[in-house]
């Protein structure tokens, strides 16, 4: 059986679907997963040049792009589903190459990825960089069968959605979690990023995930499954209580930023206290409510859903925030690979 996948991501409607199915498979195997993008080399055209002279922390950003957020999203899946992970990027213009090339020094035994198109299996895979890394890799390469966002029904759609945004969640709070760990002082080494995250995690389930999940998935659970009342309003009030633990972490940060005594060990139990009690709830949704809404919504329901979790055009709800939130969230997962230890 394969113990070492390496899985290619491009940031793609394809990217969530052949994660989801990788993390699965690495599951059932009791593998581990290397999730890897190949990024074009930003500096060697004319504008990144430029910018490369002009602003050297601006290029930096333009040229680590979005991949990082992607890889995080991925990290944060697999660790959700308990199975070992890393994540690698390379610069190449050449990604068929790079996937074979990395494949091989990963020491990986399993190449997992799906191809783009919708022509059937031979136009699918005909001049794709799937077919090359198949004529090129010595390993195995496991094909997997993905849906285009087009061809995904609504329910699918919400449902890939909400755990994207979930996925987001987790993946700033393993950054800070990350940043505490590589500040053994007595004040953070970067609190830059601390705070940055801090109110990503305030802001962005206040402003956006917590009213698309009450004013549409909640709603039309409690009118289809009387029966998920009682989950629904557990949920609701640890959305409430969220606040104060908040609270209490951001005076921790404050305490800590300070150097007083004790602050970093006070930050650290309110962090570990705070990101629990996010794990706790993500699961409640992913392994009770979830479910409950496969089961007991209608198409009409999960097209609301979807609207609201995928639509740019929903007035219901921030959509220029919603962009913005994901630009913080990219900025966020590139500011933590910068402040990693080398």
């Amino acid at each position: 059986m394969y113990k070492h996948l390496l899985v290619p991501i491009d940031g793609t409607p394809l990217t969530t679907p052949v994660v989801e199915q990788a993390v699965e498979f690495a599951r059932d195997a009791a593998a581990r997963i290397t999730f890897f993008h190949a990024q074009a080399d930003y500096g060697a055209t004319g504008d990144g040049s430029l910018l490369q002279a002009m602003a050297p922390a601006a290029f930096a950003d333009a040229a680590a792009g979005n991949a990082r957020a992607w890889l995080a999203r991925a990290a944060a899946a697999a660790a959700a589903a308990q199975v070992a992970c890393e994540t690698l990027i390379v610069v190449s213009d050449r990604p068929h190459e790079a996937i074979v090339e990395a494949a091989s020094g990963q020491g990986c035994d399993l190449v997992f990825m799906a191809s783009h198109g919708r022509r059937g299996w031979r136009g699918r895979l005909a001049g794709s960089v799937t077919a090359r890394v198949i004529e090129r890799s010595a390993l195995p390469v496991l094909v997997c069968s993905v849906e285009s966002q087009a061809d995904r029904g609504d329910e699918q759609r919400a449902l890939r959605a909400i755990r994207d945004e979930h996925r987001s969640l987790a993946a700033v709070l393993r950054a800070v979690q990350q940043a505490l760990h590589d500040s053994p002082g007595r004040t953070p080494s970067d609190a830059q990023l601390m705070r940055a995250a801090l109110f990503y995690i305030q802001a962005y389930p206040e402003r956006l995930h917590h009213p698309k999940e009450e004013q549409t998935l909640f709603r039309w659970l409690r009118q289809r499954a009387p029966d998920s009342v009682a989950v629904i309003e557990g949920l609701e009030a640890e959305h409430r209580s969220g606040t104060q633990a908040f609270a209490e972490l951001r005076q921790a940060l404050g305490a800590y930023e300070a150097g007083e005594a004790r602050g970093r060990e006070t930050f650290e139990q309110a962090l570990q206290t705070f990101t629990e009690s996010q794990w706790r709830h993500m699961a409640t949704e992913e392994k009770l409510l979830l479910p409950l809404a496969s089961r007991h919504l209608l198409p009409q329901d999960w097209a609301d859903v979807a609207s609201a979790f995928e639509s740019h055009a929903d007035p219901r709800f921030d959509i220029e925030a919603e962009q913005s939130f994901d630009r913080v969230f990219t900025r966020l997962m590139n500011l933590a690979a910068a402040a990693a230890p080398r």
